[in-house]
């Protein structure tokens, strides 16, 4: 019988760990895809980043709704299920984000390039300046809060996942072999951005109106800053997959069977009630009770101030938040830092992301794993396996800052009409005597990359009166402001889009790449035992780290922009281009600065954490000293009964003096 309940609870298990991992790499793919279109949303809705670090932030906030209640409520109620519910609201968040693609219009591009030979633009690009489609006040202008709503409500789905899910994994399975399955899960989950970065990569590729336009009008590339491609593609297919992950749930039964001869075969009835008696035990015995709601809501608020009287719980909250705000403000904008820094399209950032970075840290929540099992670390010993890798990555990602490219040259906001470097950028900067003569207009973006290495704003800016061709295979001709910049200038011609970056920046990329794998593999080494410190010393635990990271890194790159682009009914739009310079201090700076405040944090928690144990033990000592001396007194008492009985078996007498 032992037999056969240990093989259904180990098939059971099993089939949790399993659903559970697939709805892991479900949301951890939505989760990364929506990192990998944070340029494309930008640029499709004309939205500063620090609009996008709301939209980006609003999943946390949905986590914030309802973690409180589903962290204490739902493990008394039925999980699977809940985690089901859960699963479709987050499939349905998903394919809202994707609705604003089919209720708006075409994507427009301000450009001089004539679409097509037989277009009817003949102007020449000095007299005319770009092509510009009407004003046309639309709702398109607020098309951004349904990505918004729908990632809400894709942060309120995905509450009851982890916590429910984890626990589910901690109450079921053998202490020494926990950690090596929430790795197992962890791992798989990481998984998820690969193919979410991936996807991603694939969308960036594909323009944004495929199927509605034709290709060959198409005038921009991959590489533009005006280019967005089909973003809307990945969140329908992350919403199906999403989708079918809530099925297994609904067949899973609210608890595993668990027979206490799990823990000890050879326990006698006696032992086996103590074992059930115990706070730990107490607690998954007690899931199998009717709940009642009435009572579990009476014991929230006790709960919740017990929770927050805890000082290790408040200060590895602290710590978490501060980390976690690094974390995710990195990874958030690491592709776009990518795009910006290193001039790489959004396809290839996201395809580096997905293919080498995602994989390390996969790779080092798993060796955690195994080497917490291995070494059967502790609490201390987890926190300083922890704190240990966090701070070798510290040092690491300092080199980080050594690793920078020089600014585009860009005539009029980088460097002057003549070559000459300066950031002083002004609208009126991007006039010379070359261009006086056209009717250019300071606010269009629609660069062109001269003979001389030197991109200009647009045709218009670089004094072009002529063009020959259509499309990508457009030749601008007789680009005066070419002639400042070239000592010995040659026929003056320049093609669309920015020139390419420098060789020496080519050559510091592939150094970035292999630095950032190796630290984002030694500081994922810490992520297992670090989540197992927080699931059993801290209970469960959520916090602010999503919602203020994205909007506040977004806001301090917004400030190292030197060209906004502009809406077509007026109104500043996304960022063309940016000082790359102050784009790396302020985004690596910002990083560091973060988690050297959490280091100092952890220090003093090291000292609470150690305290709180010492106190354990002791507290623990005193206890099993009393127990002791308790059965002690038990068995003198066993003994002066049995003397009496024995007493009375040779001088049945004594009874009637007794």
């Amino acid at each position: 019988m032992f037999i056969v309940v240990g093989f259904r609870c180990c098939s059971s298990f099993i089939i949790h760990s399993l659903t559970l991992s697939f709805v892991y790499f479900a949301k951890a793919l939505s989760g990364s895809y929506m990192k990998s279109t944070i340029t494309q949303l930008e640029r499709r809705f004309d939205i500063p980043s620090y609009l996008i670090g709301i939209i980006d932030g609003s999943f946390e906030i949905g986590n914030l709704l309802v973690i409180a209640f589903v962290s204490y409520f739902g493990a008394k109620l039925h999980r699977p299920k809940i985690i089901a519910v859960g699963c479709l609201l987050m499939s349905f968040g998903t394919f809202l984000i994707a609705m604003p693609h089919f209720l708006i219009g075409s994507y427009k591009i301000e450009t001089s390039v004539r679409p097509s030979v037989n277009s009817s633009n003949t102007l020449p690009p000095c007299s005319s300046g770009s092509t510009v489609a009407g004003c046309e006040r639309d709702s398109s202008v607020s098309m951004w809060i349904y990505v918004f709503l729908g990632n809400v409500l894709r942060g309120i789905g995905e509450t009851p996942v982890q916590p429910l899910g984890i626990s589910y994994i901690d109450d079921y399975a053998q202490s020494e072999n926990a950690a090596l399955y929430i790795g197992c899960v962890q791992t798989i989950s990481v998984i998820g951005p690969v193919f979410g970065y991936l996807l991603g990569s694939l969308c960036a590729k594909i323009y944004v109106d495929i199927g509605q336009v034709d290709m060959e009008t198409v005038t921009i590339t991959p590489g533009d800053a005006r280019w967005v491609g089909a973003w809307w593609l990945g969140y329908i297919i992350a919403g199906a997959i999403t989708l079918m992950s809530a099925i297994p749930f609904w067949f899973l039964p609210k608890s595993l069977p668990m027979p206490l001869d799990k823990h000890d075969t050879s326990c006698t009835p006696e032992q086996a009630r103590f074992i059930k008696d115990s706070p730990k035990m107490e607690h998954k015995f007690r899931q199998e009770e009717p709940a009642n709601l009435h009572q579990m809501a009476k014991d929230f608020v006790p709960a919740l101030k017990s929770l927050l009287g805890n000082p290790v719980y408040i200060l590895y909250l602290c710590v978490t938040i501060i980390q976690f705000n690094s974390l995710i403000g990195m990874v958030t904008y690491k592709p776009k830092y990518i795009e910006q820094h290193y001039g790489q399209s959004a396809s290839k950032a996201n395809f580096l992301m997905g293919m080498i970075n995602i994989p390390a840290v996969a790779l080092g929540m798993f060796t955690g794993g195994v080497a917490m099992k291995k070494y059967k670390l502790g609490i201390m010993g987890a926190a300083k396996f922890a704190f240990g890798t966090s701070l070798l990555g510290y040092f690491l990602s300092l080199f980080f800052l050594a690793m920078g490219c020089e600014n585009s040259k860009v005539a009029g906001i980088t460097v002057s009409y003549t070559g000459v470097e300066s950031l002083s950028y002004q609208e009126r900067s991007l006039f010379s005597d070359c261009n006086l003569g056209c009717l250019c207009s300071r606010r269009e973006w629609d660069p062109v990359c001269g003979e001389n290495g030197i991109s200009y704003v647009s045709p218009c800016l670089a004094g072009c009166t002529s063009s020959t061709g259509s499309a990508r295979n457009t030749v601008f001709g007789n680009c005066r402001c070419l002639a400042l910049a070239d000592a010995q200038p040659g026929n003056l011609t320049a093609t669309p889009g920015q020139c390419p970056r420098r060789d020496s920046c080519d050559k510091i990329f592939p150094y970035f790449l292999a630095l950032s794998v190796l630290s984002s593999f030694i500081i994922s080494l810490g992520g297992t035992p670090g989540f197992v410190l927080l699931v059993r010393r801290i209970t469960h635990s959520h916090t602010l780290t999503g919602i203020p990271a994205p909007i506040y890194f977004g806001a301090i790159i917004d400030s190292t922009c030197l060209k906004w682009g502009y809406k077509t009914c007026g109104g500043r739009g996304a960022c063309r281009i940016y000082n790359t310079s102050a784009y790396r201090i302020v985004y690596l700076g910002l990083t560091l600065g973060l988690r050297t405040v959490s280091f100092f944090l952890c220090i003093l928690g090291f000292a609470i954490l150690k305290r709180h144990i010492k106190q354990e033990e002791k507290s623990a000592l005193t206890n099993g000293s009393a127990e002791l001396e308790a059965l002690k007194k038990e068995e003198s008492n066993s003994i002066h009964c049995e003397q009496f009985i024995l007493a009375l078996d040779r001088n049945p007498d004594r009874e009637t003096h007794l």
